[in-house]
């Protein structure tokens, strides 16, 4: 089974800048810690970075730290940070990142922007710099900000862009599920009307916290397949944001405090848990898998990437799960 993951993160605190790191999630997640969360059931994986909201200034460095893993890890794309309000400002970062052969798209994250700023006339302007350049773009806002990526994609209907994390909707936690609200399912269905919007089943772990079953998911997934169609939908871990929550069961370095930790097994689970569904309701399984991010990424029509730099060592979360602090 071929797995091509639409929204992985990586990151080095200590080698970029992070403001919003805290936490579990405050450590090194790199070739170490991937390779030691590797999807059980894949034959083949592979993944399409997705920015992981560096300061601005980082967005280049981080496109090039990324690039000299790129090989090790399995990135075969590259979806950089950007922001696309900055008129000349925005202009002379694309052309920065057009300089690097694994950039696809780009991410301006949405989810804690004012209200109208993504139609708002310097945001259009710079999309259309990114339809332009054939680029994609991820869209991660809130479920109240589904109407405002229509209205983008109405906007600029030349640019493809991918919806992160299913819009983020509540959803409750396993012992607690909250059902799929009928203003998110409109939004949704609203969303899908627009032929080059797609949707990344991914991110629904993190919204419960890591207090998840699948039982609880399958109803958002439904929705997702029946406003998009399973030819524009498909799967990422959001790795590692959605793998912190309560301690997994028999996890030997669970805190003793009950604390959200990090999960070993958790992006293998969310890759099980939407197999199944797939699976149980027919779905075409290596489309969602693999084909879809493929294709909107355009991952096969760019030659592979090579680096020979090496990694020098950091501490990541693994050591620090273990004990070995300084």
């Amino acid at each position: 089974m071929r797995v091509l993951d639409s929204h992985l993160h990586l990151w080095d605190p200590e080698l970029l800048h992070y403001a919003w790191l805290e936490g579990p999630l405050a450590w090194l997640f790199g070739t170490t810690e991937i390779e030691n969360s590797r999807i059980v059931r894949a034959t083949t994986e592979k993944a399409v970075f997705v920015q992981a909201e560096t300061v601005e200034d980082d967005f280049l460095d981080e496109v090039r730290w990324v690039a000299s893993l790129a090989d090790r890890v399995g990135v075969v794309g590259i979806v950089a940070g950007a922001r696309l309000d900055r008129d000349t400002d925005t202009t002379a970062h694309l052309e920065g990142l057009a300089a690097e052969p694994l950039v696809v798209g780009v991410r301006h994250n949405l989810q804690g922007e004012p209200d109208g700023l993504a139609v708002s006339a310097a945001f259009v302007t710079g999309a259309r710099e990114v339809a332009a350049r054939d680029w994609t773009f991820d869209a991660c806002v809130r479920a109240e900000q589904l109407p405002e990526i229509a209205r983008l994609a109405g906007a600029v209907p030349e640019l493809r862009i991918v919806l992160d994390h299913l819009g983020k909707p509540e959803v409750g936690t396993a012992d607690a599920p909250v059902a799929p609200s009928m203003e998110w399912v409109r939004d949704l269905d609203d969303l899908a009307r627009h032929p080059q919007v797609f949707c990344k089943l991914s991110g629904l772990p993190g919204e419960a916290g890591g207090d998840w079953s699948a039982e609880q998911l399958e109803p958002f997934l439904d929705a997702a397949a029946d406003a998009f169609g399973v030819e524009r939908l498909m799967w990422g871990s959001d790795w590692p944001v959605s793998v912190i929550g309560p301690a997994e069961e028999g996890y030997e370095y669970a805190p003793e405090d009950g604390s959200p930790t990090y999960q070993p097994t958790a992006r293998s689970r969310w890759a099980d848990a939407v197999i199944a569904w797939a699976e149980r309701r027919g779905h075409d399984l290596d489309a969602i898998l693999w084909r879809n991010a493929e294709e909107f990424y355009r991952i096969g029509e760019r030659p592979p990437h090579t680096d020979a730099r090496e990694e020098r060592p950091r501490r990541g979360v693994l050591g620090w799960l273990r004990g070995e602090r300084s």
